[in-house]
């Protein structure tokens, strides 16, 4: 294959993603549970309101923040809790571009292709490191997360992981206080986001990280993750870069490769942008211009075609 610098932009053909199933009883739980959190929304006049709302009503987010609390009512309450505290603080929703472009420049990560599931793959290659160690290099990897569900087709909630650590060395790589630091952001905040996480080429001098940051791990971070599998079995090799046995000859290009991610845009079922990002952060499209609070579209958790799940008969 022809060697590119085009971005896979959706699931290979024949790739179907299946819808998760839930029981009456445990939609009941996630409607009790959207409602609890929709008591802890900030007010309508304040400017982040509108992007609580739309994280909120997103597909399956209380759904899965019941499963991450393995169906524990009280436990998905506080962990939601802790979410919308932290995405207040932290607005990972407005990450400008410009603010951590510096920190895709080597493609130490790359958001591109998807795996057997649909669900988008994010390359991370700490042997490509630019940086010294700040937190923006922190925010970049939200910024990246938040793109990766952007990019996810509809009924897709989550995302693959692979951990490149070819040429990467002791100053490439980062400090296990970092690595703590990620973990807690991906299991409090992004939780059941993450489908598989795949770690290759893996140095016998990198094992002591894993070890240091083994304790830091829930079992359930654990049981997703896998050291050198067949990659062309989880990966469709059209959509597998070359380097790992697939047919995908994609060039990293700075330029070509952020202009890609910031442009991408792929349609809800409703026909809302779900992509596309402005100088401030925004998504274009979004928030929608209306005249008045009763213009706002309902909020209504099952009602709301792109955040239903589906009902287990």
């Amino acid at each position: 294959m022809t060697k590119t610098t085009n971005l896979c932009p959706a699931p290979a053909s024949g790739v179907v993603v299946k819808p998760r199933e839930y029981t009456n009883e445990q939609l009941d739980q996630i409607n009790a549970l959207h409602e609890y959190a929709r008591t802890l929304q900030l007010p309508l006049e304040d400017p982040y309101h509108v992007w609580e709302e739309r994280w909120l009503n997103s597909f399956d987010c209380c759904g899965r923040y019941m499963r991450a609390s393995k169906w524990k009512f009280d436990e998905a309450k506080r962990r939601i809790k802790g979410t919308m505290e932290w995405r207040r603080e932290f607005k990972p929703d407005l990450i400008k571009p410009e603010d951590v472009r510096v920190e895709s420049e080597t493609g130490k990560i790359i958001l591109n292709g998807y795996d057997v599931d649909g669900r988008p793959v994010l390359y991370m290659r700490p042997g490509r490191e630019n940086t010294p160690t700040s937190p923006r290099q922190i925010q970049h990897l939200i910024f990246c997360l938040e793109r990766a569900i952007d990019f996810m087709p509809p009924g897709q909630d989550s995302l693959v992981i692979v951990v490149d650590y070819a040429s990467t060395t002791m100053r490439t790589n980062p400090s296990i206080g970092t690595a703590r630091k990620v973990l807690h952001i991906l299991q409090q905040h992004y939780v059941e986001r993450l489908g598989r996480a795949i770690v290759v080429n893996l140095p016998m001098l990198l094992n002591f990280f894993y070890k240091g940051i083994g304790p830091f791990l829930d079992p359930v971070t654990k049981d997703k993750m896998r050291f050198n599998p067949d990659l062309p079995s989880l990966i469709p090799l059209e959509q597998l870069d070359s380097q790992f046995g697939g047919s995908y000859e994609y060039e990293f290009e700075p330029e070509s490769y952020w202009q890609q991610l910031i442009e991408y845009v792929s349609l809800t079922p409703s026909g809302d942008s779900r992509c596309g990002i402005n100088e401030n952060g925004t998504r274009r499209n979004f928030p929608p211009e209306l005249e008045s609070v009763k213009d706002r579209p309902s909020d209504d958790y099952l009602l709301n075609s792109d955040s239903t799940p589906q009902l287990t008969e």
